[in-house]
């Protein structure tokens, strides 16, 4: 109960400082150029509850940025392509939260999540499905947005019963290929689209259902207070490195925004629309078995995890070992400290690596 008041307590605050603020504005400044604070006074301060406080909580970031029409909405998770020949991606700067996890060749592939449905960029360039992405997306409640998929999964993708958009498809007219990246020199398969502000008209077209589920109406992850930003315990931590095999990604603690910017193979990771680079409250790493499932290269990736399961948390210039897992496709991620209790982090974005075990540094 305390937290709980003391947040609307900040919050009011909060609220009315602006409505003090705006009172100002109103009423001027007096003769000798000063502003009548004794007068803004008057204005009428309207009752605030919680429930009015956290209606617009975006549920992936806990951030109150949702817009009207999302709330209680679905989230969408966008497959992204991830080598070099497809960079700079755009659209991507957006995303809530973004999963990185090694596909053939120990290349990554992105899955962007977006909590608001009515706020989706057109995103490029779109990539095609490999098994265990879907299978994190179902906890979500999520549309799942890809292009194309492994065919040897055309089976179980099917049985997780998802509301799918498929560029092979081009569900809705959502999808198209990026004629100036064409024009560019890009190779086909790196220029397909996702146009997401054509979304809730294409859901609406599909009669697709919109809000989430009962059990998904609250936070995916558990906060922090509104306007607490906490160290984790652990170790300081200014730079992380991720070696997929193939591909890397460096996260380096930006102390004036409080995130950590991201670098891959090198390189600034940078969205090509908004000139952004990609930055995070909160980072993830969860140490997984993988292993090459045939001859092309596909593979088997653990996305249960355990109780045992060892991951690390970053955020604010720390790291701290947690242990990660989740109970079945419908089933949130979950995070928990070294005594088995559920991780609360920061409010802000999160990146999440999904990568073979022992190949992250700290510093």
């Amino acid at each position: 109960m305390y937290k709980r008041m003391r947040k609307i307590g900040c919050l009011l605050g909060i609220f009315i400082t602006m409505s003090l603020l705006a009172g100002c504005g109103d009423k001027g400044a007096s003769a000798n150029g000063s502003t009548d604070l004794d007068t803004s006074l008057d204005i009428g301060i309207p009752q605030v509850t919680e429930e009015d406080l956290t209606a617009r909580q975006n549920l992936l970031t806990g951030l109150n940025d949702l817009t009207k029409e999302a709330i209680g909405k679905r989230p969408v998770a966008v497959m992204v392509n991830n080598v070099e020949e497809a960079l700079p991606q755009y659209g991507v700067a957006q995303a809530d939260v973004i999963f990185e996890i090694p596909v053939e060749g120990n290349l990554t592939r992105l899955m962007a999540l977006y909590a608001d449905y009515t706020q989706i960029p057109k995103i490029c360039a779109i990539r095609s499905c490999r098994y265990y992405y879907p299978a994190i997306a179902k906890g979500f409640d999520a549309y799942y947005v890809h292009w194309g998929q492994d065919q040897t999964i055309t089976s179980y993708l099917n049985s997780l019963k998802m509301d799918r958009f498929d560029g092979l498809v081009n569900t809705g007219g959502l999808f198209g290929r990026d004629s100036a990246r064409r024009s560019a020199g890009y190779s086909l398969e790196h220029t397909g689209y996702f146009d997401g502000t054509s979304f809730v008209n294409a859901v609406s077209k599909n009669g697709m259902r919109t809000d989430l589920l009962e059990s998904k109406q609250g936070t995916a992850f558990d906060f922090h207070e509104v306007g607490e930003i906490v160290k984790p315990q652990g170790d300081e931590c200014s730079k992380v490195h991720i070696n997929f095999g193939a591909a890397t990604a460096t996260l380096t603690y930006d102390a004036a925004t409080d995130t950590y910017l991201k670098q891959i193979n090198g390189s600034a990771h940078m969205d090509g629309v908004t000139g952004t680079q990609l930055a995070f409250t909160n980072v993830f790493v969860l140490e997984t078995s993988i292993s090459t499932r045939d001859e092309v290269g596909h593979k088997s990736v653990d996305w249960e995890g355990s109780s045992s399961a060892v991951g690390y948390y970053i955020s604010n210039g720390a790291v701290q070992k947690i242990h990660w897992s989740k109970a079945d496709e419908a089933s949130y991620l979950k995070f928990y400290d070294e005594n088995g209790q559920e991780l609360v982090i920061n409010r802000g974005k999160s990146y999440i690596a999904i990568n073979y075990k022992n190949k992250a540094t700290f510093e």
